[in-house]
């Protein structure tokens, strides 16, 4: 059974959703699509200072704001720099690789991960190398921030495998504890 680990015997309680951060951060990798605009379309990187360098505009600081603002502020730069008359402008985001999820305990290479999009609680355990041979695969545990408060809640993973519960979307912060199993 899924449920919170508020103490032992507690584990009546499903994880909610982790809140989807969409906004931009260092290292995430991002397509602009200007329509009609071959020579200003293409794929950007945020850097360490949190910007790009967009043609005609310079360097635009994205770190913190959602792919939606970042279209709206190249076509307001475009536009008002008498640029384009009508702009339209798209961001895909590729990679999040500012956002990362941990995965520790008895897993073959423990660490932290960028989150693709829909990665899972099982994918983000093969991105470690897998369970170790001592793993305790359904004492795994997932800590998520929820309403500013870190709670744990367990995951039983070889349900999930086996097909009989389902697999959890994680998100940015989420930590992965698998823990070894007592003999």
């Amino acid at each position: 059974m899924l449920g919170a680990c508020r103490g032992p015997a507690d584990t009546s309680t499903i994880p909610p959703p982790s809140t989807n951060d969409t906004t931009l951060g260092s290292g995430d990798v991002f397509d602009i699509r200007v329509f009609n605009e071959v020579a200003l379309s293409g794929t950007y990187r945020v850097g360490q200072d949190g910007t790009i360098d967009f043609p005609l505009v310079g360097r635009v600081n994205v770190v913190g704001l959602e792919p939606g603002a970042v279209a709206r502020m190249l076509e307001d730069a475009l536009q008002s720099r008498d640029l384009l008359r009508n702009p339209q402008v798209s961001v895909f985001v590729q990679e999040y690789l500012s956002k990362r999820v941990s995965v520790v305990g008895a897993v073959s290479a423990p660490g932290n991960f960028p989150i693709g999009t829909g990665l899972t609680l099982v994918q983000a355990i093969s991105l470690a190398g897998g369970f170790s041979d001592l793993a305790d695969r359904n004492g795994t545990t997932l800590s998520r921030r929820v309403n500013g408060e870190v709670q744990r809640f367990r995951v039983p993973v070889d349900d999930i495998v086996s097909g009989h519960a389902a697999d959890l979307p994680v998100g940015a912060g989420d930590i992965i504890n698998v823990p070894r199993r007592v003999f």
